[in-house]
């Protein structure tokens, strides 16, 4: 049964179920409790499982301001806090797991999952670079004009699906999210770490977990061939049976 409360000023959703050492799931950019839902099952007979809907996403309220991955950070401690939970597991995807490393650098955490996980900027190509560049010029000149629908217009067939799906606040939130970069903070985690990729991952490629893997003291890879961003849900068995190997002595 979907739960609210009101935490860190917004209306928060989110399920809570099993009993036993607590794990929190953190969805993906775009997503919702929905995505996660076949993980809350599988561990909720051992486990104490927090479902929940980020802010901006699902049937949890829209943030009051632009939110940066450390606003997102702070509103999991309050989470945490408000419903007593201590020592979590965290299970992420995508920008989750922004999420789940910047509270593992800060705050007591037993274990993460990490898959599909973003937070590693990777240099632009030089065609790249000249499509932003053209971008910020027309942007500029439009702002320069006061021609705000056709400013508009551009935002909206301008850069990536999940930008152009964005709307109001959390088309700022979004700006803010994909440039903080998590690389300094990966030797800083002291917990162990189970990453999981699509080696056909496009979103967040593979290479992202290598790095990972290299640069968090205590981190493993699991690489699902042929799969992608989403080879978690895809593969959702063969997920669940590698996260059990992971967490089989906190049960």
């Amino acid at each position: 049964m979907t739960e609210y409360k009101t935490i860190h000023g917004v209306k928060t959703a989110y399920r809570h179920s099993g009993n036993g050492r607590d794990v929190i799931l953190l969805h993906g950019w775009g997503q919702n409790m929905a995505m996660m839902a076949n993980i809350e099952t599988h561990l909720s007979p051992f486990f104490s499982v927090w479902n929940l809907d980020f802010p901006g996403f699902g049937e949890s309220d829209v943030v009051p301001t632009a939110w940066s991955v450390e606003d997102y950070t702070d509103f999991l401690r309050d989470f945490v806090m408000e419903n007593g939970i201590e020592e979590p597991i965290l299970i992420g995807h995508s920008f989750g797991c922004r999420v789940a490393i910047r509270y593992a650098v800060r705050y007591p955490v037993r274990k993460m999952c990490l898959t599909g996980a973003a937070g590693i900027r990777i240099q632009p190509t030089a065609a790249q670079k000249l499509r932003t560049k053209a971008y910020k010029a027309a942007k500029w000149a439009l702002k320069t004009a006061h021609q705000e629908e056709t400013l508009r217009k551009l935002q909206d067939r301008s850069g990536s699906v999940d930008y152009r799906n964005a709307k109001g606040v959390m088309r700022e939130t979004f700006v803010k999210v994909v440039n903080d970069d998590i690389r300094p903070l990966l030797p800083q985690v002291a917990c162990s770490v189970l990453l999981v990729f699509g080696d056909q991952d496009t979103a967040t490629p593979l290479a992202m977990g290598k790095i990972m893997e290299q640069e968090m003291p205590d981190a493993g890879l699991a690489v699902f061939e042929g799969d992608d961003h989403y080879a978690y849900w895809h593969q959702a068995d063969r997920f669940n049976r590698v996260l059990d190997v992971f967490l089989k002595e906190d049960r």
